[in-house]
């Protein structure tokens, strides 16, 4: 049984407006019953540990996926991810790869949250792979190669677009612009049509586009580990 640790935010301020965020809800269930269908152990992890902050525009009906009334239904995984573990507790020589799941509230506190970064460092240095989907990826703003250069440097990567930014009216409201700050720390990024499911993989770095993505990313991360 392979070992996989989910890390979601703990924030649920969208910046300075007053609004509410936190974790999409599509892209930790579908990624979560991906991996535990296929034989898979998850654990969770937040910064703050305990119930991580769901995005509350992922939980209505207009964001509903299969995977999202899977879990609506689902009390023993609502149970386990209102009790996440604390991240400075975890150790990835108790993990064969990890997870994040996206949504805006990450960008206010996994991106600078060092205990994380170097998390991410351990376990690619460990050629352990890494998988992030959506805003996810930008936990990777502070993470290096082992060598001073940024991880994404010169890798294919992908993950939440200016276009889509501009579709939710945020683009003036996240600390930066995920798809820029990529293309600046030198990483390969692709996307296609905005909302389409996109996932690109260099090695053990895995990332995805959009919620639409989750599976994809969940399905590559499979294989790497199999």
């Amino acid at each position: 049984m392979k070992n996989i640790l989910f890390v979601l935010t703990s924030n649920d301020t969208l910046g300075d407006t007053g609004e509410k965020t936190g974790f999409w809800v599509e892209e930790f269930a579908a990624p979560y019953y991906r991996l535990t269908d296929a034989g898979c152990n998850v654990t969770l992890a937040s910064p703050k540990g305990g119930q991580p902050p769901i995005d509350p525009k992922s939980a209505s009906d207009d964001a509903a996926t299969a995977a999202t009334r899977r879990f609506d239904k689902d009390q023993e995984t609502q149970d386990k991810l209102a009790a996440t573990h604390k991240l400075d507790s975890m150790n990835h020589q108790h993990f064969d790869a990890v997870f994040y799941p996206g949504g805006h509230g990450l960008l206010w506190d996994l991106v600078e949250n060092q205990t994380s970064v170097r998390l991410i460092e351990s376990f690619y240095q460990s050629n352990k792979p890494v998988a992030f989907v959506c805003h996810a990826p930008a936990v990777l703003k502070n993470v290096t190669d082992g060598q001073g250069d940024p991880l994404v440097k010169g890798r294919d990567v992908t993950g939440f677009t200016n276009e889509e930014e501009e579709g939710v009216a945020l683009t003036e409201t996240v600390p930066f612009l995920l798809e820029d700050m990529l293309k600046k720390h030198g990483g390969d990024y692709s996307k296609i049509d905005a909302w389409q499911p996109y996932a690109v993989c260099d090695g053990i770095l895995i990332t995805g586009q959009n919620p639409a993505s989750s599976e994809k990313v969940a399905d590559i991360l499979i294989k790497k580990l199999h």
